[in-house]
């Protein structure tokens, strides 16, 4: 046992040592105290200098080689108006040796300094400072890595950024008026919890688990040398079985402590989505019977082979060989549950997965306590592969909600609200007709009877899909509250002018200027909304909260509205981007409109998670606290009503 857990231990270590790595690379390599300075040389022409000294023994392979059709040398720039000119000028002669790693090809490298020159172009508004990286590879012996350098280099005659990230007078520790939420931390933690158990109880009927309750349970009370013995097997199997499940989220904490807002990056990320998209159909696909997804046979017999040790050992490997053999049913149901709940950060994911580990877990021991339950539990059959169908028309429906939140972002254009709606209709039909029966067929085959659960839960997919119907008209029928967050919002529609959102409230755009200058104007506070194009909460936010008829009245008439979306991924102009440090230190490259809102709202607002909304005063004075998702369209209102208080106050000053 105390083997095991040292090579729990070890893994653990060496996953938490690689998270570190991918993302404090910049800091690691073989060059310390990498110094940049630049010269203007012409209209819009710089000349870097790179200059640093080589730790320990390494050796930094000089620049302009190609070894393994990788070059030794490459200077990045986030925008295409910025190019080097030419090769890399070298201001000190490197050694030439004989690489064992390349066959004895003759290589040029240094072992003590760097000192490199390059000439850079730029098209356009020249920056006042320039971000960039410097990728390089270095080794010795048979080692040969890469590594980069992230930069920031002032030049000369370069246009000042006017990009603001602190704003000193936004003070929410002492607002004018103390009204609002004190944060969003633990929440939601008991829903998702919960629904982490609801999706445990699903797994539990898949093929690759109900089948395995009676039989492992029978095993213990059977093997164990009396009752008592028996039923503490198989809670400790139980518990097992949760602890695995819990502790797969463990190093996302890591991850979360080193920078907060990365799950709101990997929530909103185009291409993971995209990936997603592709993972559940993979999926979806599966569970249809067209093959079966297996981890390699290695893992799970060296898991079944250690089941057989005596005491709590054998037991936890039982436990593991379950959690293994049952991942292609598990899989996409724990999967679900962890990316729907990734942007809210790292106890959400593990409060979901305990959830998940608990349902899963609790028959074993339950069964176990009272084993003559067991005669009363439906038999394994046909009924569980028409649950594991079902499951592929729900991971299809997902796909598509994956595959739009990246059109959302991207605002392609292919997944608008109409086509989504229209996708869930065609599921939801397919998968009536097959609860129905109308694919199961068989020409002589006797008709069998349907069961009242199967009539129940084709009534259930055919009532949810007339519901959906609606949606895909422009009318008021649309609105589609019971799904409100889910289909993209009633702004992107395949509908020009949508009769259900030219009623609603229009704000500013990602332009906090423009929304303070016409507060200014027109003496009205501005109400902030942090949102972003792949946000469900913002959505359910501006379909039933918004559209309430004193809070549309109020953030149309008293405030002036602005939505800054975290989630954009247009790039600021070049003059504009900026490395921004805050105050734990950390350094951010502030390069897209959406960088810029969530480091805004980090340093100001003390939170990366959306909705999130703010009151402030024209001079950007802090009128109330923030105020979260907040479904009671009544709370909103108070709160609204406390902020116009506190700006009439604040005009008293």
């Amino acid at each position: 046992m105390f083997s095991l857990l040292r090579k729990i231990t070890a893994l653990t270590l060496t996953l938490l040592i690689l998270t570190t790595v991918a993302s404090a690379q910049d800091s690691l390599g073989a060059v310390q105290q990498l110094d940049v300075q630049s010269r203007k040389t012409g209209e819009g022409r710089y000349e870097l200098s790179f200059t640093g000294a080589v730790s320990g023994n390494w050796q930094i392979y000089a620049p302009n080689q190609v070894l393994l059709e990788v070059k030794t040398a490459e200077l990045r720039f986030a925008d295409s108006s910025v190019q080097q000119q030419g090769e890399f000028g070298l201001s000190n002669e490197p050694l030439e040796i004989s690489s064992p790693i390349f066959e004895n090809t003759k290589v040029k490298v240094y072992e003590q300094n760097i000192s490199w020159k390059a000439t850079i172009q730029i098209a356009g508004t020249v920056p006042a400072k320039l971000q960039g990286t410097l990728t390089y590879s270095y080794g010795r012996n048979d080692e040969y890595y890469t590594a980069e350098k992230n930069f920031v280099v002032s030049l000369e005659g370069g246009v000042e950024a006017t990009t603001t990230i602190k704003v000193d007078s936004i003070d929410l520790n002492n607002p004018v008026n103390n009204c609002g939420d004190e944060g969003t931390k633990g929440k939601s933690i008991l829903a998702i919890f919960l629904l982490g158990i609801l999706g445990g109880f699903v797994a539990l009927l898949t093929p690759c688990v109900f089948p395995m309750i009676p039989v492992t349970v029978t095993f213990f009370t059977k093997k164990s040398p009396d009752k008592k013995k028996g039923v503490f097997n198989a809670i400790m199997y139980g518990l097992f079985i949760f602890l695995i499940y819990t502790a797969i989220t463990i190093p996302f904490h890591f991850v979360d402590s080193a920078r907060s807002e990365v799950f709101n990056n990997i929530s909103t990320n185009v291409w993971l989505n995209i990936f997603f998209f592709a993972i559940f159909v993979f999926f979806a696909l599966s569970f249809f019977g067209l093959f079966e997804i297996t981890l390699p046979s290695g893992i799970a017999n060296r898991a079944d082979s250690k089941s057989g040790l005596g005491n709590l050992g054998g037991i936890f490997f039982m436990a593991a060989t379950l959690t293994i053999v049952s991942f292609s049913c598990t899989g996409p149901i724990l999967g679900t549950l962890l990316v729907g709940t990734s942007s809210g950060g790292a106890w959400p994911l593990t409060a979901g997965a305990a959830g998940f580990g608990l349902a899963l877990s609790l028959p074993f021991a339950l069964f176990a306590m009272f084993p003559h339950w067991l005669q009363s539990l439906p038999k394994s059959g046909g009924w569980m592969t028409t649950v594991k169908v079902v499951l592929g028309f729900v991971e299809l429906a997902l796909a598509v909600k994956f595959l739009a939140n990246a059109d959302n972002v991207k605002q392609w254009g292919i997944i608008k609200r109409e086509i989504f709606v229209g996708l869930w209709v065609i599921i939801g039909l397919l998968s009536t007709l097959y609860l129905l029966g109308a694919f199961n067929k068989r020409n002589g085959a006797v008709k069998k009877r349907m069961s009242s659960v199967r009539i129940f839960f084709a009534i259930l997919f055919g009532a949810f899909t007339l519901y959906l119907v609606p949606g895909l008209t422009n009318t008021k029928y649309a609105s589609l509250k019971l799904l409100s967050g889910f289909p993209p919002p009633l702004s992107y529609s395949i509908y020009p002018d949508h009769v259900l959102h030219a009623k609603g409230v229009k704000p500013i755009v990602n332009d906090l200027e423009k929304a303070l200058k016409q507060a200014r104007e027109e003496n009205k506070p501005v109400l902030i909304d942090f949102t972003g194009w792949a946000c469900v909460n913002c959505r359910r936010m501006e379909e039933k909260v918004w559209t309430n008829n004193i809070v549309d009245s109020l953030m149309r008439t008293r405030f002036v509205v602005v939505s800054l979306y975290v989630d954009e991924r247009t790039k600021l102009p070049l003059k504009d981007r900026i490395t921004y440090t805050d105050s734990a230190g950390n350094e951010e490259s502030v390069v897209t409109i959406g960088d810029k809102w969530t480091a805004f709202q980090k340093a100001n607002f003390g939170a990366v998670s959306q909705p999130q909304y703010a009151i402030i005063s024209p001079e950007q004075i802090a009128l109330t606290k923030s105020k979260f998702y907040t479904p009671n369209a009544n709370a909103f209102i108070e709160w609204l009503q406390c902020g116009l208080e506190a700006f009439e106050k604040n005009k008293k000053k």
